[in-house]
């Protein structure tokens, strides 16, 4: 009997060993593979599908979306430089089920195609963006806009390019406008022009000790993250980096550098503007210059925040565009009953 019971336990103990030792060994060998394991995870748990679309049989979108469109407009999601789809799950825990939520993975990045033959401009981009909108038919009715950084230049230019899709914009601490203030990035940049190190952009991190350096640029606060987890965060971009480098590079070119800013006098839907006040990478300044060019314009500017407002006040920012949906919502109504 004794025996029996012992073995039992053993059994036990083994079966339970094996996902512990697993979980141990990504943990210290793969931290990669850890982190894809991570969003996997959460995609499940928050209920959203992964799926793929083709444009004229040679190029691929890789999307993620929960729910179905309705009566309340669908909400397409722009990630940020170097970013993906997944980098929205922070928000997406906080807004709800009923609602229609699209997240694609921008030209090159991730599962959407990268070619050496496409044009990674902001305005080239919004118009891969208005491609992708066309394949799944999301434009079949006006469409609530979301871009952050890099999103947010080319989210701002699609609303002026494109303004029978987009029924109102949500744009956080977006790139694309002129600042009369330096921010840290930007001193950076100059300092590394200047010295001729032009490939040690902040952004593209190599090590974990520059990976650890990009995240206290990026972030007001301070994330203390483990050496094997800064690794494995690495691990995952260092194959993408040259692509990055060319997307950079393309991106501060003279034809993007200011797009937002030489459209967002022809923006006309209601628009959004979050920003994070201890911004480090993109000034807040930008915030004024959208809200005296756009004619419905409001501005929330978050106090001890920076330049990540979706991973550091997630919530938050979650709550902010749920109200401008709803205030967006009963004016419409309101119109209508008059």
């Amino acid at each position: 009997m004794d025996l029996d019971v012992l073995n039992m336990f053993v059994i036990a103990g083994g079966t339970l060993a094996i996902p512990i030792l697993a979980f141990v060994a990504s943990f210290l060998l793969w931290p990669s593979a850890l982190i894809r394991i991570y969003y996997w995870y959460w995609r499940r748990a928050l209920g959203m599908q992964v799926r793929y679309v083709n444009y004229d049989d040679n190029y691929q979108f890789c999307y993620s979306y929960r729910g179905r469109s309705g009566y309340r407009p669908s909400i397409l999601m722009l990630h940020g430089f170097s970013g993906h789809k997944d980098m929205w799950l922070s928000i997406v825990k906080f807004l709800p089920k009923n609602l229609h939520l699209v997240c694609v993975d921008l030209p090159g990045h991730e599962g959407t195609t990268r070619s050496a033959l496409d044009d990674y401009s902001i305005m080239g981009q919004a118009k891969r963006v208005h491609q992708f909108v066309e394949c799944i038919k999301l434009n079949k009715r006006p469409f609530h806009l979301v871009g952050t950084s890099m999103g947010g230049n080319v989210a701002g230019v699609y609303a002026a390019q494109y303004p029978e899709d987009v029924c109102s914009l949500t744009l956080i601490c977006p790139a694309g406008l002129p600042s009369f203030t330096d921010s840290k990035f930007v001193k950076m940049l100059r300092e590394l022009k200047e010295s001729e190190r032009t490939d040690r952009i902040p952004l593209i991190p190599s090590t974990p000790e520059e990976m650890a350096d990009m995240l206290k640029l990026c972030s007001y606060v301070r994330f203390k993250v483990p050496q094997q987890i800064l690794q494995g965060l690495v691990d995952v971009r260092i194959p993408h980096n040259d692509f990055y480098r060319k997307l950079f590079l393309e991106i501060v070119d003279e034809k993007s550098r200011h797009s937002l800013h030489e459209n967002m006098n022809k923006i006309k839907a209601p628009t959004q503007v979050i920003w994070g006040k201890q911004d480090q990478v993109l000034d807040v300044s930008g915030a004024d210059i959208l809200a005296s060019a756009i004619p419905d314009c409001h501005v929330s500017i978050l106090e001890n925040c920076g330049h990540s407002v979706v991973v550091e006040r997630p919530r938050k920012t979650a709550n902010l565009m749920l109200e401008f949906l709803a205030m967006l919502h009963s004016t419409g109504n309101s119109k209508k009953q008059a």
